[in-house]
């Protein structure tokens, strides 16, 4: 009560004070007399700081005998170890070792083709057949005079052993057959180009050629055949990954157009260093295909490169930097049963980032309480209310 009758008083006196400073300063503007006009107005600077101070010195009261402060509002985390994995996203694409385009070993006319699109075939199947230009026909007759080679041979071979006959009739006989199988064999090698084959087990992605066209040997594109079962992901990743990206790391591979993740890891590391973007080439084994990931296929690929079981993680939002570039936080200690804190700076040291958190390496540990919302309007030393 004390205090308001002071405060009330004070202003009483100001008021009054500058009704007759008012009167006055009228009268000396009008007599226009200039000593007394620099005078006066010395002497309402000199009213003025005194009420300054005055004001000063009320408020240094009010605040310590205010028992509800206007202290800064902010929400706290209290920071502990966690299981931290730190992902290299990369871009990749979809590949298989097993998607071909079959051509031709011989031209001719395309007489048949076995197969239709979507088949699944096996391992040597027929798929097509060229017109062999009469190389059957000549391979009854190579057989059939084989076979009078061989009769030939087999009676000259009985008279050789029973010492009848000459040793001249009998080698020519067994040169004759010998050389009659090897023009058999030829023919039949020559035949076996006219017959297109799968080289592999899969399914007939394509037929490109239509049945009764005309085809080259190596230029004409016949039959695409794709096997889905044994596919991985490509991608490249930069050279100073080397020493964290290796077989057997877990990768999540994310395929944007399907919606559809997968759980995975690395089977094969490159080991060439490509000179034009200093990167080296990864597979990623697909474990299981239910034919909807294709080849060519878009994927993002999230290779785990770091791993830290014990790690302390921070909004990455609530870090600031100074002058000299070193990262800070703030932390509270001390804290009252009215949850009223204080505010301390503290350095720290950052590891990797992950989204939106990132590693702190060195200046929080476990159990601190680390001021997230209101972070930026504190100060060092500060008194603080902790709303949580």
């Amino acid at each position: 009560m004390k205090k308001i009758l002071t405060i009330l008083s004070i202003s009483l006196l100001i008021i009054s004070c500058g009704q007759s400073d008012s009167k006055s300063i009228d009268k000396i503007i009008e007599d226009g007399n200039l000593q007394a006009l620099r005078a006066k107005r010395t002497e309402i600077v000199t009213q003025q700081q005194e009420v300054a101070d005055q004001l000063k010195q009320l408020d240094e009261a009010i605040a310590d005998l205010d028992t509800i402060k206007k202290l800064p509002l902010v929400t706290t985390i209290m920071a502990k170890d966690t299981l931290f994995n730190h992902y290299l996203e990369l871009q990749g694409n979809v590949e298989t070792k097993q998607n071909i385009v079959l051509y031709p070993e011989m031209g001719g006319v395309l007489t048949r083709v076995y197969v239709k699109e979507g088949q699944k075939v096996v391992k040597g199947q027929l798929l097509a057949r060229i017109d062999d230009g009469g190389l059957s026909q000549q391979l009854s007759q190579v057989e059939v005079q084989t076979e009078l080679a061989k009769t030939t041979f087999d009676r000259q071979k009985r008279l050789w052993e029973q010492k009848i006959g000459s040793e001249i009739q009998y080698l020519q006989a067994k040169t004759t057959f010998e050389a009659q199988q090897n023009a058999v064999n030829q023919i039949k090698r020559q035949l076996a180009k006219t017959t297109i084959n799968a080289p592999f087990s899969g399914v007939i992605d394509d037929v490109i050629t239509e049945q009764g066209s005309v085809v080259s040997p190596g230029q004409n594109a016949v039959i695409r055949i794709v096997n889905l079962n044994n596919m991985y992901i490509e991608t490249e990743v930069p050279e100073r990954y080397i020493p964290n990206v290796t077989v057997g790391k877990n990768v999540q591979v994310f395929f944007p157009v399907l919606g559809k993740t997968i759980n995975t890891k690395i089977r094969q590391v490159g080991n060439y260093i490509n000179p034009n973007n200093r990167s080296f080439m990864v597979e990623v084994g697909i474990p299981s295909n239910e034919g909807t990931v294709k080849p060519n296929l878009t994927a993002k690929v999230k290779i785990n490169d770091y791993t830290n079981e014990k790690a302390i993680l921070i909004p990455q939002s609530i870090l600031s930097e100074n002058s000299e570039g070193d990262q800070y936080t703030y932390v509270t200690s001390g804290k009252d049963a009215q949850n009223i804190a204080e505010a301390k700076r503290v350095i720290v040291k950052t590891g990797k980032t992950q989204g939106d958190f990132i590693e702190i390496l060195n200046g929080i540990n476990a159990g601190d309480a680390i001021i997230s919302e209101g972070a930026r309007s504190v100060k060092d030393g500060q008194k603080v209310k902790i709303l949580n």
